[in-house]
């Protein structure tokens, strides 16, 4: 039985500071790789980004879609659907962010002087979908680990950059808040091992169905060779 494969987690080198691998060449790599589907999902500006800080909040925005704009086009021409999302970043906590578009951020320059809790208050109640990313990393520049069950819709239970410990650390967290499963590879260059991601059944139609599709628990989570 066909699946249909879609990455949710991925970074372009024109937006994502740690990126290794521009838009095209994202594009090009999760085709071969016989996927449907990325989002790219490009550090915000509370992360490794590459846009300045000192530019107008419009501009900032502008170059901050870049990455996913660039791989959108590519993949018009070569029939890899491409969804927008970003991570949002709290001192090394990051979610992945889903649902809204380039207009909502136009709207909400002072999304950075939000807490927290009240960023993903503010995400679901526009109908956006929050999902923890790696929530068990440990790294240099985390300085804890902090949950926030009651505040996501999903947790990112499989990530390429996690050791295996951490990934079923995440496993475990989602079990115990009967929180939703997804996974991502994380790219930030063409040189992963293995890719992971979400699978379903039928083709997405858009960033909607897909966020429909996680909710209703349709997909499934894979990891696979590069």
């Amino acid at each position: 039985m066909q699946f249909f494969k879609y990455d949710i987690h991925t970074h372009t080198s024109e937006v994502s500071k740690c990126g290794l691998i521009s838009s095209k060449e994202l594009v090009h790599f999760y085709k071969r790789l016989g996927f449907t589907g990325i989002c790219v999902t490009d550090h915000f500006f509370n992360g490794n980004t590459t846009v300045p800080k000192d530019l107008p909040w419009e501009v900032r925005i502008e170059l901050f879609c870049r990455g996913f704009e660039n791989a959108y086009k590519e993949g018009r021409k070569i029939g890899l659907d491409v969804f927008f999302g970003w991570e949002y970043s709290y001192k090394g906590t990051d979610f992945l962010t889903f649902g809204l578009d380039k207009e909502w951020l136009l709207n909400h320059p002072d999304l950075l002087s939000l807490s927290v809790n009240d960023y993903c208050d503010l995400v679901r109640s526009d109908g956006g979908l929050i999902v923890h990313a790696h929530p068990f990393r440990e790294a240099f520049y985390i300085s804890k680990i902090r949950l926030l069950p009651r505040k996501v819709d999903a947790v990112e239970t499989i990530n390429e950059g996690n050791t295996d410990f951490e990934n079923q650390c995440a496993d475990e967290y989602a079990d115990m808040y009967n929180l939703i499963k997804v996974a991502g590879s994380d790219t930030h260059s063409d040189q992963l091992v293995r890719v992971s991601g979400i699978q379903l059944r039928r083709r997405l139609k858009d960033i909607n169905d897909m966020i429909s599709a996680i909710k209703n628990r349709e997909t499934d989570i894979f990891t696979i060779t590069a």
